[in-house]
């Protein structure tokens, strides 16, 4: 049966049979124009419609280990809801692949949230890796950019590592449309600063952790 966002946006397939055989050989997915033109034009046009003041600084951490640390990041985010038909789109897009890879790899990937990154001029983020420490939470860590007209020269690049020995890493420029997929257990990663400001979405596939004092996801 073909999706509505298949119908409006054309066939993904190709995408995510590369996705699904790149975590299985290496673990990580680089991917071009990884997502349809129209789809990442519309989320452009959507961070237009983003205030200043709508965006909030990133931390680092999670609900009492939650904290703000400009040594570490200095970038500010915006998360995406289901309340545009463009973030409804989105979010369609990665439930699609989110139930292939469960069929073709048997992830068991359960929830899913993303949200906008704005990293002005200068801004970075340090040397990490996305799973948060001593909880088995996120398992799959997905990016994509949206950066009309990217030089080299801009800088901005995403580092990805592909071990915590490894210190030269992957370099992938965040042009539009580009698409990185990576086990978030397995690869630290760093953004490097811009010389302009640079937009992108990250988002995280996560399993069910549910058990008798909690119910995930959280709230």
């Amino acid at each position: 049966m073909t999706s509505l966002l298949t119908a409006s946006f054309g066939c993904s397939s190709d995408v995510y049979h590369k996705i699904s055989h790149d975590l299985k050989t290496t673990g990580y997915s680089i991917n071009p124009l990884g997502i349809p033109n129209e789809l990442a034009i519309a989320l452009c046009e959507q961070l237009q419609n983003i205030t200043d003041n709508q965006f909030n600084a990133a931390g680092i951490g999670r609900d009492d280990d939650f904290g703000k640390n400009d040594n570490i990041r200095n970038d500010e985010i915006y998360w995406i809801s289901g309340n545009s038909q463009t973030g409804i789109q989105w979010l369609d897009w990665c439930n699609e692949l989110k139930e292939h890879l469960n069929k073709h790899l048997l992830l068991g990937l359960f929830s899913f949230e993303s949200h906008f990154a704005h990293y002005p001029p200068n801004a970075f983020y340090k040397r990490h890796v996305d799973a948060f420490q001593g909880e088995k939470n996120r398992i799959l860590s997905i990016v994509l950019y949206l950066n009309c007209n990217w030089k080299k020269h801009d800088g901005g690049e995403l580092v990805l590592y592909e071990n915590k020995e490894d210190m030269n890493g992957v370099m992938v420029t965040p042009e539009l449309g580009t698409l990185v997929v990576f086990l978030s257990e397995e690869f630290p990663h760093e953004v490097l600063p811009a010389r302009t400001d640079r937009y992108s979405i990250a988002g995280w596939y996560r399993v069910n952790c549910s058990n008798e004092n909690r119910v995930d996801p959280p709230n």
